[in-house]
């Protein structure tokens, strides 16, 4: 995920809403054997790819997919790959989209991205804080640029047999769930994502009933993204993307449209 470290110290109100943020999967993780997730939901081959696959959370799932031998190709698409991914360009979208409708039947997608901080600016405290050119940055690497990319991608699913798009999102993004404020840019943008996301859902449902696109909210993970809350302690990267990739699995056209944990639990909106 897009987030360059910035400095260490925060004050009590960014650590009262990482903190209410983090869940059960927080905290000292027990190591997990590999190859623990098969997939076998999924038709048998076909490709899968995680874009954001340099992020955290993104190679871990890489990784993963990789280790769950159930797909004929994994791509990984990165700013730093050929062809070169950028959110903020939608050319580079539309390319990262062929290519892997080239490489063979889409199964599974996904969409690892996302920005709470970046150039040492912390996430929004006060309304004082709110500034036009963060906000604006917040919804193009969150909401824009997902969005951007699944209508490349979504129209290239295969009308039969499960096919998954799956953006990870994150419970702040919930407005239920948000009784602590701050966080402006990263809240708005996330929960906006919700609503691409369930609206998507509604219009793929009608051209590939067997199609699931959802959000996902991963827990709290150990990256750079949440490192400068150090007191909300986050899993390691491979136990999250276990846990996603079982969600995923379990995930039916039953359950296209909603906003789910990392234990497969509903987040309200």
């Amino acid at each position: 995920m897009v987030g360059c470290m910035a400095p260490a110290r925060t004050d009590v109100t960014d650590q009262l809403i990482a903190n209410a943020t983090r869940d059960a999967a927080s905290g000292v993780a027990t190591p997990q054997p590999r190859h623990t997730v098969r997939l076998d939901s999924f038709p048998r081959g076909g490709v899968a790819a995680v874009f954001g696959a340099s992020g955290g959370i993104g190679s871990a799932l890489s990784a993963a997919l990789s280790d769950s031998g159930h797909f004929d190709t994994v791509l990984g698409f990165s700013r730093g790959t050929t062809p070169a991914f950028d959110l903020t360009d939608e050319t580079s979208l539309a390319q990262a989209a062929e290519l892997m409708a080239g490489a063979g039947e889409i199964r599974l997608v996904i969409i690892a991205t996302g920005m709470l901080h970046e150039a040492g600016a912390l996430p929004e405290k006060s309304w004082r804080e709110l500034d036009a050119e963060r906000l604006a940055r917040a919804f193009t690497i969150n909401a824009t640029g997902p969005a951007l990319l699944m209508k490349h991608l979504l129209p290239r699913l295969p009308r039969t047999g499960k096919a998954t798009v799956a953006a990870l999102s994150a419970r702040v993004g919930s407005i239920g769930d948000n009784r602590l404020g701050g966080w402006y840019g990263y809240r708005a943008s996330k929960a906006a994502l919700n609503q691409l996301v369930h609206c998507a859902a509604i219009e793929l449902a009608r051209r590939a009933p067997e199609a699931i696109c959802v959000a996902l909210h991963p827990g709290t993970v150990a990256t750079p993204l949440s490192a400068p809350f150090a007191s909300a302690s986050g899993i390691a990267p491979a136990e999250a993307a276990r846990h996603l990739l079982g969600v995923i699995d379990r995930l039916g056209p039953q359950d296209t449209g909603g906003f789910y944990d990392w234990r497969g639990a509903p987040v309200p909106w």
